[in-house]
């Protein structure tokens, strides 16, 4: 398979149920981010809640550094968001006087409005947030209407398999074999290593989860198991005897999943089965292996399968379909997505 190709994948539930055409304008592609909590009320942050339309992440936070007159780094956000979709993300800005800019000098920007605004304590990190929602408008759909809705209902019961986006590999797929140029001793900006480095871990991951969807094992244990806690980045295991009553149950309410490496320096906490899948992964893939040790990173986990959560969809007309959904931190809509189509 390709190194980013999520057409590429296998897939869980067997060929694809349709296919359509997705995007075809920002509004068929729309993200809303839950951050789990409110704008304090009081501090130095002045905390926004922005639509873009069209636009980076990166080129919003460059905006509104220019407007408020401060450097980049004075500018937060959970996270980055797709620039070809409509999207409703907050920033802090961080201005230790108290004193907001005028609002009316962004009156002329057509890439991003702002909906609302608020202090905060603290700068918002990378990461801190809940999860986002989803509306995705699939246009000129083909496909048996049955086998359609038979599909997605297998996925709001069982959720999908956890895969890295294309997002993750850059246009083209370009990050990974950059990354192998950079573990080669080709020199790289401090952001792109590290930009680079998650490409090369996510490719691991996603190669360790093409295995296990291929055996039928990504949203069932196996022998040496490492569960994740949903929702967190705790784990428990390895668990060699996996078939006990307390385990099903909560694997059949989506409080635990099956997890992956993500790889790094130390030993593989999995164990029999898993490990050896895990190692015959990275066996395969030594400059990678090596790389990502001598970056020290640590050996992680992440889970295997992604619950796909407020599931809900309707048809809005005979061949567009609307899917709604909500995905934690750190998923991707394109892995829901590949379950149930081309495009």
């Amino acid at each position: 398979m390709s190194d980013a190709s999520q057409a590429a994948l296998p897939k869980a539930f067997g060929a694809a149920v349709l296919k359509a055409v997705m995007r075809r304008e920002p509004e068929d592609f729309i993200v809303e981010e839950d951050l789990g909590f409110e704008p304090s009320g009081s501090g130095e942050h002045l905390f926004l809640v922005v639509e873009k339309r069209g636009a980076n992440t990166a080129f919003v936070a460059r905006k509104l550094a220019q407007w408020a007159k401060v450097p980049e780094h004075g500018v937060g956000y959970a996270g980055l968001k797709d620039r070809h979709a409509l999207t409703r993300q907050a920033f802090t800005v961080h201005l230790p006087k108290k004193v907001a800019p005028d609002f009316s000098a962004l009156e002329g920007e057509t890439e991003f409005r702002i909906l609302s605004h608020a202090w905060h304590a603290k700068k918002l990190p990378r990461g801190a947030l809940r999860g986002n929602r989803f509306v995705l408008t699939l246009r000129e759909v083909q496909g048996e209407r049955e086998a359609i809705e038979q599909r997605l209902a297998q996925i709001a019961a069982r959720g999908v398999p956890n895969w890295f986006g294309e997002q993750r590999f850059g246009r083209d797929g370009d990050n990974l074999p950059a990354a192998k140029a950079m573990f080669a001793g080709k020199r790289v900006q401090r952001d792109q290593r590290s930009m680079l480095l998650s490409a090369a871990r996510s490719h691991l991951f996603n190669r360790i989860l093409a295995e296990r969807v291929r055996c039928g094992a990504w949203d069932t244990p196996l022998p040496g198991e490492v569960f994740a806690l949903d929702g967190s980045r705790s784990v428990f295991g390895p668990e060699i005897e996996v078939e006990t009553a307390e385990l099903r149950e909560r694997l059949a309410r989506f409080d635990i999943h099956p997890s992956g490496a993500l790889w790094g320096a130390g030993e593989l906490r999995s164990a029999g089965i898993v490990r050896e899948l895990e190692a015959s992964v990275a066996a395969g893939e030594p400059e990678i292996v090596a790389g990502l040790q001598a970056a020290d990173l640590r050996q992680e986990r992440r889970a295997l399968r992604l619950p796909v959560r407020e599931f809900a969809w309707d048809w809005r007309g005979e061949d567009v379909l609307e899917l709604r959904l909500f995905l934690p931190a750190g998923a991707y809509a394109t892995a829901v997505l590949q379950e149930v189509g081309s495009f």
